[in-house]
């Protein structure tokens, strides 16, 4: 491969796959779902697994018991450091502020959720949150539902200073590139807000299975392809001089670590609502009721 034709490797993971600008609070429509909490949750060495799903399967259940309107996703992951991370949509940054008020003023749903948080501290090394902002302008074909997605690649770029124009003209290549070349390809592009470094993009792609992946690669060919030598010329050009890091991590989507809505339950319930988490999660209220 060439020097600098890594972001066309990322770019053509996303071909075939369902875009991740969707939301957790499924019953919105895409274009109102703008922000998005992620936190991130390092587990100590010998905590992940089982052990980690239990500890949050309470958190789930507190939730659900609550009838709370605002979903979100939990990942863990396949790649780097053994970590959680529970994903969260909202339409604004309004909309974050009044979810967080409404559980402050639900008590029982507050001391659940404190419980929880209590149990799932002993098994973590630590933890952060970030807040990005959906970028409609560099996201390709992104969809509004994600419940097939079981795994998750977060593909992420940092954009030098000053080198944001030359940044989106390389998107707006990418994204003319793979609307011609390859017409199914979908990703959804966030750049964070608050929590990281300044000029911090995430790319993410939903897959339904990893197999997309390989064909991801026949797709970056059809994308050169149909850039054509002097177009990936000028492409690899730009985006040396724009982009100075960037990483790949995969994670797989974890049914116990996630509160989603009765819809996507009962489309699957064998994966959404495994009976294991559901027993671990009452047998942890049950012994905290015990004297």
């Amino acid at each position: 491969m060439r020097k600098f034709s890594r972001f066309v490797l990322v770019m053509s993971f996303a071909a075939g796959c369902v875009g991740v600008a969707a939301a957790a609070a499924q019953d919105q429509p895409l274009p109102t779902m703008k922000v998005l909490q992620i936190t991130r949750e390092f587990v100590k060495p010998g905590k992940a697994g089982a052990t980690h799903d239990k500890a949050e399967s309470v958190f789930v259940e507190a939730m659900r018991k609550a009838k709370w309107p605002t979903y979100y996703i939990g990942l863990t992951s396949l790649s780097g450091k053994s970590r959680a991370l529970f994903m969260t949509w909202y339409s604004s940054f309004d909309a974050w502020q009044k979810d967080g008020d409404a559980v402050q003023k639900n008590p029982a749903l507050t001391a659940s959720l404190e419980r929880a948080a209590t149990a799932d501290g002993e098994l973590l090394d630590s933890m952060d949150q970030g807040v990005f902002y959906f970028r409609d302008d560099m996201s390709l074909n992104t969809k509004k539902d994600l419940q097939d997605m079981r795994y998750l690649e977060a593909l992420i770029f940092h954009v030098k200073p000053g080198k944001d124009k030359e940044w989106e003209q390389v998107v707006k290549m990418a994204k003319d590139g793979y609307a011609k070349a390859v017409p199914t390809s979908h990703w959804g592009m966030y750049q964070q807000m608050y929590g990281g470094d300044s000029g911090d993009y995430v790319l993410f792609v939903a897959h339904k299975s990893l197999d997309e992946i390989d064909k991801g690669f026949a797709d970056g060919k059809q994308f050169e392809a149909a850039m054509g030598e002097e177009g990936m010329k000028k492409f690899n050009e730009l985006y040396a001089s724009c982009v100075d890091v960037n990483q790949s991590q995969i994670f797989a989507v974890n049914p116990a670590m996630s509160y989603v809505n009765e819809q996507w339950i009962k489309a699957d319930p064998d994966f959404w609502k495994p009976k294991t988490a559901v027993m671990s999660a009452k047998s942890t209220e049950e012994k905290k009721s015990k004297p």
